[in-house]
């Protein structure tokens, strides 16, 4: 976009030349601007209190945002919005100011409509979140605060184990004050539920709190169990395609790349699933988090499988942290067994399913119970699904990460209409499933790492009424992490003493 500077109230300011009728006017791309001051807030300006929720803690794209251009430039004009530059050029290359990056590999020049220039820099590590460009500004809300909600009372009659408690409490007690804390919990603990108080102590002091987490899938599933919980606050999910990302929300759940679009926003942070793909190898994704909270806020990480770093600092007190060994039923973690499948690769190729793969297949199918069939990439699900429909007569799909159906595939296998979910390791996390056994195809592949495992065997045996559900590992060959994860969940349960 090009804008114009001109003399405004006696004052240097500048305009969209979409806005401007004077041709000797010179327009130039947003980047090329010298410095311009940000306008006086004028207090007898009446502000769009929608644009206001909309924008706060918030920097967004002119196309992002469902007001015209005129009236979010009135607003700057006032005082009451601000523009940035969204791409920077520095010394070495550029700078994005929405997501933080600063390869060079991940920054690349069109022939840009708007400013007219042949060589007009975005960046290419958030463009799925819309295209910063040089010539781009982010808008972001520069007039009074949002204040939000003191009553938002919590509706919810569980009782927590003696784990959950602990941890609650640690939880509860942070609240307020600045720091960080780690609730290291295994699968089926009951993380969500710990979570419940300190969100309300949060939420009555009328502070801003975020729930993230790197997938989709865990926020379709926690938005729904905190809205039933909380129905007197404003709570919104945000995820590529949602269509809350306009509601002003004083509880968020979000994935992280969603975190990308939001600045000083949140007084509590609470990153869900800290360990998992692609937050923790996404420096990005964890630059987010770090610009997403106000200058005082509060950081909570859960996760059932911290990486060695996070493990460290807990043990050497650098991190405090709060253990929940035992699922809140009171009951062991499914250990996975080991079945040796051949050459599982071979036989694929070959249009043939291993044997023993085979016959727990037929036995699962004629039981009924629900299973899920984690795969290591696109080409084992597609084979794989195709032999599986060939062999049993029961509903069958299967899921991946860019599959467009994956939001009602999943909700069509929690109420039973799919009994065999093949999946590639999306499915991996967040998704709680009763009466399900677990099936890994080819669990000596790479992608099958430690963690992986410890999350994929925590998806069986989750509800009070099924604790022992099956978790089968087919392999060619025992792999370290499959004996890893073994040990993990042997020991976990060990610690619990159970």
């Amino acid at each position: 976009m090009r804008f114009v500077s001109l003399l405004l109230n006696n004052r240097l300011t500048i305009t969209p030349e979409t806005l401007v009728n004077d041709p000797s006017l010179k327009a130039v791309s947003f980047s090329e601007l010298s410095v311009v001051e940000q306008p006086p807030l004028n207090p007898t300006f009446q502000y769009d209190e929608k644009l206001q929720q909309i924008l706060y803690g918030k920097k967004l794209l002119f196309d992002e945002l469902s007001f015209t251009v005129d009236q979010i430039q009135k607003h700057y004009e006032n005082g009451y919005v601000k523009y940035s530059t969204g791409i920077s050029k520095t010394s070495y290359g550029y700078v994005c100011s929405r997501c933080g990056n600063e390869k060079r590999r991940l920054f690349a020049t069109f022939s840009c409509f708007c400013c007219k220039s042949d060589n007009c820099a975005y960046c290419r590590n958030c463009i799925m979140m819309g295209r910063v460009s040089q010539c781009t500004p982010l808008i972001s809300w520069y007039g009074p605060e949002v204040k939000w909600s003191h009553e938002n009372n919590l509706f919810w009659k569980g009782e927590l184990s003696s784990g959950q408690r602990v941890a609650s409490q640690k939880f509860v007690e942070r609240i307020g004050f600045e720091g960080e804390l780690l609730i290291w919990a295994v699968c089926g603990a009951g993380k969500t539920e710990v979570l419940f108080k300190g969100v309300e102590k949060a939420l009555n002091l009328g502070l801003r709190v975020c729930i993230a987490t790197p997938r989709t899938d865990v926020v379709l599933e926690l938005a729904p169990r905190l809205k039933a919980v909380f129905p007197k606050t404003m709570v919104a999910s945000y995820y590529g395609g949602s269509e809350e990302r306009e509601t002003p929300a004083q509880l968020v759940i979000s994935t992280t790349h969603q975190l990308y679009r939001f600045k000083q926003a949140f007084n509590i942070m609470i990153v869900d699933e800290v360990d998992a793909f692609p937050y923790s190898y996404d420096q990005t994704l964890q630059h987010a988090v770090s610009i997403a909270v106000t200058p005082r806020h509060f950081l909570l990480y859960l996760s059932a499988t911290p990486s060695k770093t996070m493990k460290k600092a807990a043990m050497n007190e650098r991190l405090p942290f709060v253990k929940i060994p035992k699922r809140f039923h009171g009951f062991p973690l499914p250990v996975p067994k080991m079945v040796w499948a051949g050459e599982w690769k071979k036989s694929l190729e070959r249009g043939k399913l291993p044997a023993p793969f085979l016959k727990w297949l037929k036995a699962q199918a004629e039981s009924g119970r629900r299973a899920m069939i984690f795969v290591s990439s696109l080409s084992v699900l597609d084979k794989l699904t195709k032999l599986i429909r060939k062999e049993v007569n029961v509903p069958v799909d299967s899921v991946h990460a860019k599959d467009p159906l994956r939001k009602e595939k999943v909700s069509q296998f929690r109420n039973e209409d799919i009994q065999l979910l093949i999946t590639t390791t999306i499915l991996e996390r967040g998704v709680t499933v009763p009466f399900l056994d677990v099936a890994v195809f080819g669990a000596d592949h790479d992608v099958f790492t430690e963690s992986a495992l410890v999350q994929i065997a925590g998806r069986a045996g989750r509800s009070k009424d099924d604790h022992n559900g099956e978790v089968l590992l087919f392999h060619y060959g025992k792999s370290l992490s499959m004996i890893q994860a073994i040990n993990h969940i042997k020991n976990m349960n060990k610690e619990a003493g159970l």
